[in-house]
């Protein structure tokens, strides 16, 4: 499917290179469940690379040379957590764009800053933690604007990450195992304008 998204983006970008030649333009798009499904499919490989090339490599035996923990700016030789980075790229992408926002919820955060905010979150978080595989696509209005929201598994890829939520002093949950979803990636993209 992700590779279908992705050859879906590439035809789209090449309809509208097309679409730019004649002399009358045409409305050309990309359905908003395509998009986020690519961005969606960059993100869970940026952040499942970082884990187990970068995280699960260090561990314990990296300790003396850099150590990932939660209060990472605290050390001189911290690193940040998986969804530390996640979180970091949410908002350097916030900075540069408003064509799409990302984050990382979960309905058992350990961050209350995770917890979704709005219902079509929440049932989008709900929706992939009963339905291990699929992913959530609805609507939601926000202030003055439609938002296309989509809401991708985050699955436990490495045990750091199991290991990590299931000891956590402010953990709702301590028994996660690998590949279980653990939470969501929510991708809300703005519609019509």
């Amino acid at each position: 499917m992700m590779k279908k998204a992705i050859a879906g983006v590439a035809l789209a970008a090449t309809t509208l290179a097309l679409t730019g030649c004649q002399d009358e333009p045409q409305a050309v798009g990309i359905k908003p469940e395509l998009y986020t499904d690519s961005l969606f499919a960059v993100m869970k490989a940026d952040r499942t690379n970082y884990t187990k090339l970068i995280i699960k490599r260090l561990g314990p035996a990296g300790a003396d040379a850099i150590a990932p923990k939660e209060h990472w700016q605290d050390l001189e030789n911290g690193a940040p957590l998986p969804a530390q980075m996640f979180r970091a790229g949410a908002e350097a992408v916030a900075e540069m764009t408003d064509d799409f926002t990302y984050s990382l919820q979960s309905i058992w955060p350990i961050n209350s800053q995770n917890a979704p905010r709005t219902e079509i979150e929440k049932q989008g978080l709900e929706y992939i933690a009963a339905n291990p595989g699929k992913n959530f696509y609805g609507e939601e209005k926000l202030g003055d604007t439609t938002y296309f929201t989509a809401v991708y598994p985050d699955v436990a890829v490495a045990t750091p990450c199991v290991t990590c939520h299931n000891e956590h002093k402010d953990s709702p949950r301590n028994d996660f195992k690998i590949g279980e979803v653990m939470g969501g990636v929510v991708i809300r993209v703005p519609l019509g304008g």
